[in-house]
């Protein structure tokens, strides 16, 4: 588990060079603030109202024809058994409807908004050719990732990995499409950027959402046994 790398998520072999990537010092950044994260981790029982409010908005977003190009994704973590927390959180970047609940589902658990969370004085990519309205949206949706993971850590992790050291291609996926959808949007700039580029910076962020969290997932496998070694007993 301790090796789990930046191949995680990273393009197919025979790109060459990543295009674009985090900077050194949003990754810093992002890793610090989920460290704080943990630490004031809350551990509190998901109430049924809450649970029922995050599934009607996964059914709101699936019923909208403007995402169907989505729906196999959704569908295939949703078969995972993957949090929908989790997923609306990926979707928080072009739904407002899904950052409307997830943002409630934070604040009803005790967690500062994302704005409130870490600074966006930073340059988040090595280019910083983001404006400003761009990096606003994505430092909050790194946030917003990152603050669900922290109260969902093993729930979300465990559903998500297909092995010791990968995350099912899904979530690169689906993040992926949705990066491209918010980029074609009047408040992503109406950019249309190599898929190649959008691949790359996505994986860059998922693997800073995601590597500072493995070790609660190495921390449980090393229980399990454990667990099962004192049942034998």
């Amino acid at each position: 588990m301790s090796d789990f790398g930046p191949e995680s998520f990273a393009p197919g072999e025979g790109g060459g060079r990543a295009p674009e990537e985090l900077s050194e010092e949003a990754k810093q950044r992002f890793a610090a603030a989920a460290a704080a994260m943990q630490a004031i981790r809350r551990e509190e029982k998901r109430s049924r109202k809450r649970d029922d409010r995050v599934a009607k908005a996964i059914i709101q977003f699936l019923n909208d024809d403007r995402h169907t190009h989505l729906f196999v994704l959704i569908s295939r973590l949703v078969a995972r058994d993957c949090p929908s927390i989790f997923i609306l959180a990926i979707l928080s970047l072009i739904s407002e409807d899904s950052r409307d609940v997830v943002q409630q589902y934070l604040k009803e658990l005790g967690q500062q908004t994302d704005q409130e969370t870490i600074s966006e004085t930073m340059s988040l990519t090595k280019s910083g050719d983001l404006d400003s309205l761009a990096h606003s949206s994505l430092v909050e949706w790194i946030t917003r990732m990152q603050m669900v993971l922290s109260l969902e850590t093993v729930p979300i992790l465990m559903k998500l990995l297909v092995d010791e050291r990968n995350i099912d291609g899904s979530v690169l996926q689906l993040a992926t499409f949705v990066l491209q959808d918010y980029f074609h949007s009047p408040s992503g700039g109406k950019k249309s950027l190599p898929f190649e580029k959008l691949h790359a910076l996505t994986g860059s962020i998922l693997q800073t959402v995601f590597v500072p969290f493995m070790d609660a997932v190495e921390k449980k496998s090393l229980q399990k046994p454990r667990d099962e070694e004192d049942d034998n007993q």
